[in-house]
């Protein structure tokens, strides 16, 4: 798999952030839950948060994928521009409905744009086969490939779900 080497992407001796599939392995209790809420509707869906040049903060919807680990494809403008520059974001899932309006997955990390053909074919693969579509969309070619790498997870239960407590669930790298 071959990063870019942009800001924010992953460097020998880095303690910090970590791949979803490295966080799955040491907390399955945690992935099971944010996998279920990432995917609740049968395909990834969330909101990213970036800084803007300015500082403040940007909101966009996004379909993250979970294929072993987190990725995403991300039309080029200021969502990506912003990553490209901070390589930093915050991912939160899509909200339930009552009585579970409350739950919910955010997680904050950095990012590593990925050229890899194979996992960009097998990535398409699977984001057609959740849409239940034959073609990408027009320009998807030019999105990149991004992996998002974890620095914390929170999972927040309105009532307890599959071994967690009502409440948050923080876990940090």
């Amino acid at each position: 798999m071959g990063g870019t080497g942009l800001r924010g992407g992953r460097r020998a001796g880095n303690v910090g952030p970590v791949r979803w599939s490295e966080w799955a392995a040491a907390r399955p209790d945690l992935e099971t839950v944010a996998r279920g809420m990432i995917y609740q509707h049968g395909l990834g869906l969330g909101f990213l948060a970036t800084v803007r040049p300015d500082g403040g903060p940007r909101v966009h919807p996004i379909c993250p994928i979970l294929a072993g680990n987190l990725y995403a494809f991300i039309v080029p403008g200021p969502k990506l521009n912003d990553l490209r520059r901070e390589g930093r974001y915050a991912l939160c899932s899509e909200t339930c409905p009552p009585p579970r309006h409350d739950d919910n997955v955010y997680l904050t990390g950095d990012i590593e744009e990925i050229i890899d053909p194979g996992l960009r074919e097998r990535l398409t693969a699977q984001l057609l086969a959740e849409r239940h579509i034959t073609e990408p969309w027009p320009g998807f070619e030019a999105e990149p490939l991004l992996e998002l790498h974890l620095d914390r997870v929170l999972i927040t239960l309105t009532q307890p779900t599959q071994g967690l407590p009502a409440g948050h669930t923080v876990w940090t790298a």
